[in-house]
């Protein structure tokens, strides 16, 4: 099995890790800051594959970090909203790692997508079956 990136964050330098307790850590990737602009994700400290796997615990200390990284980013960069999610298996988007994280995406206003919602492209023509 290939090692979880997420399992072992001072590997990689291009992630920042801003806040962090004993059961969840934020963090963002320096190399996917492009369109998604001062993004980051939580996950739990411990490897678990998807949201579906995390404890009461991790969920309740993840949902209670989300609220810390919104006013933070409220404060520094005044995002105009937010897009939150999870993906689960490969099918959902979890393509690497298989380590659950939920994405925190701030959105502005003068984004060529603004507006769109994370169903945007699942709801198209393209998407039917």
């Amino acid at each position: 099995m290939k090692a979880c990136s997420f399992c072992d964050l001072k590997k990689d330098p291009n992630i920042k890790v801003f806040f962090t307790n004993e059961m969840v850590l934020h963090c963002q990737n320096e190399k996917h800051q492009g369109s998604l602009k001062y993004s980051g994700v939580i996950i739990p400290v411990k490897h678990r594959e998807t949201v579906f796997d995390l404890t009461e615990n991790e969920i309740k200390a993840t949902f209670k970090m989300l609220k810390e990284v919104r006013t933070w980013l409220d404060k520094k960069y005044q995002p105009d909203g937010y897009n939150i999610g999870w993906n689960c298996y490969e099918i959902g988007g979890q393509v690497s790692p298989h380590h659950a994280h939920m994405h925190i995406i701030p959105r502005f206003r003068q984004e060529p997508l603004a507006g769109k919602g994370i169903r945007t492209l699942l709801k198209s023509d393209q998407n039917r079956w």
